[in-house]
């Protein structure tokens, strides 16, 4: 028996329609992967299998600016693209690299900032509050207060300073960081507890001493500086006076460093007596202290 012609019908429209069904539609906030086809004087068109090839305009062609379009995109490289834009009436939708490359650098910053790792930023400019900058295509800013060189921060143009995150706000577009808690950071790093560090007297309190250990502060505890009574501090310390101090304990929690003086003495009283004298013979002095502190740790036992 023949073929009814209603099984065999198929018009020109339903020819469309199933055409229509293998075509490929990119949506708005989709990643595609597509193949650099044409360069024009406001962008390039990329094919990604659309019905027609998408447009990369020049602005979004990366994080920073692009001297040659031709050197960065070469005809027939393959570059992912994000879409930042519904089709058109041909079809056509607008793409974007930088996007994706901002998206990517913001993640950077979260990872960053989330395990405490440093970044650089290239100072490109000053003004009232700090310096701001680049970092990895972002624009960067660290508050005056945030600097070590406070002073004359026009004198930083150019020059890469090493910061921390303090702010990361991708929706905001706001990336604030500090130079000075990463240098306070990686000083701590550098301490440890029974470790005996050089440093210089910079806060005399009737309750202690406060000494910078090469960009971080410990306190050095009246009762922590020697084996004697001392009334008056004023009378033994000046401000930048050099000292030799043992790490007596960290405490990261509460971003506190513990000094102690008095276990660096031959006999209770002789940094009172022979501070100079004292002080210049600690290096000597090491082993003998490292044995106190484990007869010390083996009475706790």
């Amino acid at each position: 028996m023949a073929p009814s012609s209603k099984a065999t019908a198929f018009s020109h429209d339903d020819f469309a329609k199933a055409l229509e069904q293998h075509d490929y539609h990119a949506e708005k906030g989709q990643t595609v992967r597509g193949k650099v086809s044409q360069h024009t004087s406001d962008g390039a068109y990329v094919d990604f299998g659309g019905k027609s090839p998408g447009f990369l305009p020049l602005r979004e062609v990366g994080l920073n600016a692009v001297p040659v379009l031709e050197e960065e995109l070469p005809l027939g490289s393959e570059w992912d693209f994000l879409v930042i834009s519904e089709q058109n009436a041909d079809g056509q939708v607008q793409l974007s690299r930088r996007q994706l490359q901002l998206q990517e650098a913001w993640d950077n910053i979260a990872s960053a900032a989330e395990q405490g790792k440093a970044l650089e930023l290239l100072v490109t400019g000053v003004n009232r509050g700090g310096v701001t900058g680049d970092v990895a295509g972002l624009r960067g800013f660290i508050p005056r207060s945030h600097l070590v060189e406070k002073d004359n921060p026009e004198g930083l143009v150019g020059h890469v300073l090493t910061a921390e995150v303090l702010e990361a706000d991708p929706d905001r577009n706001k990336l604030v960081l500090s130079q000075r808690n990463q240098l306070k950071a990686a000083a701590m790093s550098q301490i440890a507890k029974g470790s005996i560090v050089a440093g210089r007297v910079v806060k005399i309190q009737p309750y202690g001493i406060f000494v910078d250990l090469n960009g971080v502060t410990g306190l050095l505890h009246i009762t922590q500086i020697s084996g004697v009574r001392i009334s008056d501090l004023n009378t033994l310390f000046t401000y930048g006076q050099g000292i030799q101090v043992m790490v007596l304990d960290i405490d990261e929690y509460k971003n506190r460093i513990s000094l102690t003086t008095k276990i660096l003495e031959a006999y209770p009283g002789e940094l009172v007596e022979k501070y100079e004298e004292m002080m210049a013979d600690v290096p000597n002095r090491i082993a003998d202290i490292q044995a106190k502190l484990a007869q010390a740790e083996a009475q706790k036992d």
